[in-house]
């Protein structure tokens, strides 16, 4: 209750400080932390990764690898850090993250804002040999001439430091990123990925803008260049007419509860096209137990939250656990991995 309410009172400053401040109280070790062990019933296997809970916090809090130890005692099951980036960068002029308090949202256009490459892998290594399961984001520097050789050069200095890796192809504010995504430049750079890789599992990361009909050849370059799993989705470009807030015009990327649809629905789509076997981490609009549950019902294996921590603040990840244990007890599950994918076979409009 005292981390949310200081959550709450930082609302008082420019959402950037805010954050700032958030990370360096973690650093300081005054975030909140989690003694007991999370319930048997919580624990789960994706990617070859042991989780003791499903609940991951998605790319874009800690992006220079500052507090991920602070971050996993609050309960995080896996923590992705990053987006992480050859050279350091500032990133888009300010002010670049607006809230949309009436809509529990947030409009973003950072555009990878990160320290680069060489303190990020600094503060990997000083924390070898220590437990939970952390993640990194790749990225790609705003103006950089070969995008596909700074995911590469990412992947080699880092293959041997974190638990899995995110080639991030999804944002908006990096221009022409988002290209990248189309069926040769996908080839191209999950080729070079692959052939740089370590042991870690490896994701893509996709944007819920993306055409049904693009789901298909996705998972097909995904197979051919031997990747572990997907992760849907990343923030969106659409304004839903549902949108209320002041902030609503604001150019870059859109995360929050108007994203929980599509992110959703296109969950669903690729755990109907992939079957039961990929890796699928759901991302947006999770803000409680019942949207948590909902996409792992879609077919995620694992989901991850951000934005929801903005509006309701750290205990957020104390309550979805609890309220995912008495959601699968209720449906007569034993584990996670049995209520995955239940309903990936319902249309959206089916609830």
């Amino acid at each position: 209750m005292i981390h949310d309410l200081i959550a709450r009172a930082l609302h008082v400053f420019e959402p950037e400080t805010a954050h700032r401040f958030g990370v360096l109280g973690l650093k300081a070790g005054l975030g909140p932390r989690q003694f007991s062990r999370d319930p048997a019933i919580l624990a789960t296997r994706v990617a070859g990764l042991d989780l003791p809970n499903p609940l991951g916090l998605a790319a874009g809090f800690d992006k220079n690898a500052e507090a991920p130890d602070a971050l996993l005692a609050a309960g995080f099951g896996f923590v992705e850090l990053g987006a992480v980036t050859p050279r350091a960068q500032d990133g888009k002029p300010r002010p670049r993250i607006f809230r949309l308090a009436p809509d529990r949202a947030v409009i973003n256009r950072m555009g990878f804002p990160n320290q680069g490459l060489d303190p990020f892998e600094a503060r990997l290594r000083r924390r070898q040999g220590r437990g939970g399961i952390v993640g990194v984001n790749l990225g790609a520097n705003l103006d950089s001439e070969d995008r596909v050789a700074d995911y590469v050069t990412c992947l080699e200095r880092l293959k041997d430091l974190a638990q899995f890796f995110t080639v991030n192809i999804s944002s908006p504010n990096t221009p022409g990123l988002r290209s990248l995504q189309t069926h040769g430049a996908l080839d191209e750079l999950l080729s070079a990925v692959a052939k740089v890789r370590g042991q870690a599992p490896v994701f893509l990361k996709i944007a819920p803008d993306i055409a049904d009909e693009d789901v298909a050849p996705i998972l097909e370059a995904i197979a051919r260049h031997g990747l572990d799993g997907i992760i849907v989705s990343n923030t969106t470009i659409q304004r839903p007419d549902s949108l209320t807030s002041k902030h609503m015009g604001e150019g870059g990327g859109l995360s929050g509860p108007p994203v929980f649809a599509r992110s959703t629905e296109l969950v669903r789509q690729f755990r109907r096209a992939a079957g039961a076997d990929l890796a699928i981490i759901g991302v947006g609009g999770i803000d409680s137990a019942d949207t948590a549950y909902a996409k792992i019902r879609a077919g995620a294996n694992a989901v991850q939250l951000y934005t929801g921590l903005v509006y309701h603040g750290p205990g957020l990840v104390q309550r979805i656990k609890s309220g995912l244990v008495k959601r699968l007890q209720a449906d007569g599950f034993v584990s996670v991995a049995e209520a995955v994918g239940v309903d990936c076979n319902r249309r959206s409009s089916d609830g």
